[in-house]
């Protein structure tokens, strides 16, 4: 989450801080975004994920009696074995809703409505918060390229798992920017 808040001022005013896939769907949805831009912010979101997960792959094998686990690096996942053991269903609640109120933030803090000088440390805190919340669950994504790159490394569960680290936050990213524009948005 700080280091979202970091990346939103120093990126932002680049690319608009797009660093999560389900955001730019979101955006794109709300027509705040052209496709074509969608879709290189995406790969070039998923090229980033994978090259963050094998750095620190790189740095944990540093480490000795280090073994690439079944959720390794920070993977995201649900149900025996991971964490608190959450169910598919509640791992899938919490991370479109969770996603959901994320993009909430993000529409209201960077509308005309919002404080734009504010709103990379609004947004940055929600994810902290986020964070919080969804740490038993899930480990935390509302971000499919966060949880695409370990993913890629580990392997196993963390890959068969990745579909719902794909979806709920795509659903609860376009579930917000329907909600922003139906209700919020006027022209």
């Amino acid at each position: 989450g700080l280091a979202v808040v970091v990346m939103a001022y120093a990126i932002g005013p680049i690319s608009g801080c797009h660093i999560n896939p389900a955001i730019t769907i979101s955006m794109l949805v709300a027509g705040k975004i052209k496709t074509g831009d969608a879709i290189g912010y995406i790969v070039a979101q998923l090229l980033g994920a994978v090259a963050a997960a094998g750095v620190l792959y790189g740095i944990q094998k540093g480490m000795p009696g280090f073994i690439l686990g079944e959720w390794a690096l920070g993977s995201n996942g649900w149900g025996e074995g991971y964490l608190a053991a959450y169910s598919t269903a509640s791992a899938f609640i919490t991370e479109a809703v969770l996603t959901f109120l994320f993009l909430f933030v993000i529409f209201a803090t960077t509308s005309k409505l919002g404080n734009s000088n504010m709103a990379g440390l609004a947004i940055g805190l929600t994810l902290v918060l986020i964070h919080l919340v969804a740490i038993p669950v899930t480990g935390t994504s509302v971000n499919p390229a966060r949880s695409f790159g370990p993913a890629v490394f580990a392997g196993g569960k963390a890959l068969s798992q990745l579909w719902l680290f794909v979806a709920a936050p795509l659903v609860g990213g376009i579930l917000a920017a329907i909600t922003w524009k139906g209700l919020f948005e006027k022209e």
